[in-house]
């Protein structure tokens, strides 16, 4: 029986790779190789390398939510004239008339399969980083090296250390890693008030879902913040430079490619006339 947990961990043991490629990279630069600030930089190098290898996924997806957005009004009509209609000459005509529109607007027929692709890596860069933390050898990250990151001291913080007890035991513990936890959700909130949510077309969706989109920005910040007192500091580090880039990359695509039908794109459509 084929072990599916098998790619998953290869998986990890390359984000692992990428890590102490970084590591190695960083230290032949001159920087401390025992450096928190050295290990805190592989990590943006990490999330760096990972996420531009995903680039041609992402801008995939891009492109199949605009073909879907155009598409949308000629949809909505064809769903409108064949409302109430089971018969299976009626259902037939309606799905070629919905692949035409498809072809015509450059609908890919994968959907969000290839945005889907992007998961599995984003979870094994998440495990194999939360390996590290906690000082699990895996793959290139040997022994000496997970002992390294584990101990590396970032504001006289270890990257492997938590939220728990570190109050009482440290008030400047705890206060370095209410800064790092606070970041992270910050980003977050701007990604998601200033540029997905402007980027999202709302017209038409339940009065409810409308409004979920709406609260989403402070659901994912307070998300972040609950989140952040379970995971070590080396985890708040990497969750700062994966939303770091992920607000940059949305503030790409919202004002340069975005959704038709949405804010962002009757601002880009004003600021073209």
């Amino acid at each position: 029986m084929l072990d599916i947990a098998l790619p998953f961990h290869l998986l990890q043991q390359l984000v692992a790779t990428v890590l102490a490629a970084a590591h190695s990279g960083l230290a032949a630069l001159g920087l401390a190789p025992d450096s928190g600030l050295t290990w805190s930089l592989s990590i943006a190098v990490l999330v760096v390398s990972v996420r531009v290898a995903l680039l041609p996924l992402a801008a995939h997806g891009i492109r199949t939510a605009r073909a879907a957005a155009r598409a949308r009004p000629a949809q909505q009509e064809v769903t409108r004239r064949y409302a109430g209609k089971r018969d299976l000459e009626s259902l037939q005509a309606m799905r070629a008339e919905q692949r035409a529109i498809h072809a015509e607007h450059g609908v890919s027929a994968l959907g969000c399969l290839p945005v889907l692709l992007q998961l599995p890596i984003l979870f094994a860069l998440y495990g194999a980083l939360s390996a590290v933390a906690t000082r699990q050898p895996i793959g290139a990250m040997d022994v000496a090296l997970v002992a390294s990151a584990g101990s590396a001291s970032l504001l006289g913080v270890t990257l492997a250390d938590r939220w728990g007890g570190t109050w009482a035991a440290s008030p400047w513990h705890a206060l370095v890693i209410v800064a790092l936890a606070a970041t992270s959700a910050g980003l977050s909130y701007t990604t998601q008030r200033w540029f997905v949510l402007p980027n999202t077309v709302l017209a038409g969706l339940p009065t409810q879902m409308a409004h979920v989109h709406r609260f989403m920005p402070a659901l994912s910040a307070v998300g972040v913040l609950f989140a952040a007192g379970a995971v070590p500091v080396g985890l708040l580090v990497y969750w700062v430079a994966s939303n770091a880039w992920t607000l940059g990359q949305s503030a790409v695509v919202c004002r340069w490619f975005p959704t038709p039908g949405s804010a962002a794109f009757t601002a880009w459509e004003a600021r073209r006339a």
